[in-house]
């Protein structure tokens, strides 16, 4: 008898042992729909993005299939944002989905169209001047020849002596 008992007690502990980590899982839910233009025609190719504090990598993406359709699953119950974007129309965004146990939230969007919008960032800078070293750059048949020049009063006297033998006047 004493047998009998601890095999149900065995056999009800494995069971809830298996079904523990199935509840555990059920704590999630999921956010669908299908995205069209305001003709109404399906639109694939969108950028979704869900956000939440619930969400451990807090964004979630991914993009309309050929049918204008997206699903997000696995997503943890909170409250959650949509936005749904696409190169030449304005983005859409709708916040306060509310996703509970094993729900999955109807998130249809409308794109309408926007403006292109083009952003051209200009940067420039400043040419280092090297205010130490006194440099003298000149081309002589498509070669650089780098000169530096340090003169002090004895270079000057020399240089003025030869000017003036040249010259002939000593």
């Amino acid at each position: 008898m004493v047998r009998g008992v601890v095999s149900g007690f065995l056999a009800v502990a494995a069971a809830v042992l298996v079904l523990l980590p199935a509840t555990a899982l059920a704590q999630e839910g999921q956010i669908a729909g299908t995205v069209r233009d305001a003709q109404s025609a399906v639109m694939p190719g969108v950028t979704v993005e869900v956000t939440s504090p619930a969400l451990i990598e807090k964004v979630r993406t991914t993009v309309t299939d050929s049918v204008g359709a997206y699903r997000i699953t696995n997503l943890p119950v909170g409250t959650y944002s949509a936005t749904f974007t696409l190169q030449g129309f304005s983005k859409q965004q709708q916040n306060n989905i509310v996703i509970t146990t094993n729900f999955t939230a109807p998130v249809n969007a409308t794109m309408s169209v926007g403006q292109v919008a083009e952003t051209v960032t200009v940067s420039g800078e400043a040419p280092t001047v090297d205010v130490q070293n006194a440099r003298q750059v000149a081309t002589f048949g498509g070669e650089h020849e780098n000169a530096q020049y340090q003169t002090n009063f004895l270079d000057l006297v020399r240089f003025a002596r030869s000017e003036l033998l040249v010259s002939g006047c000593l």
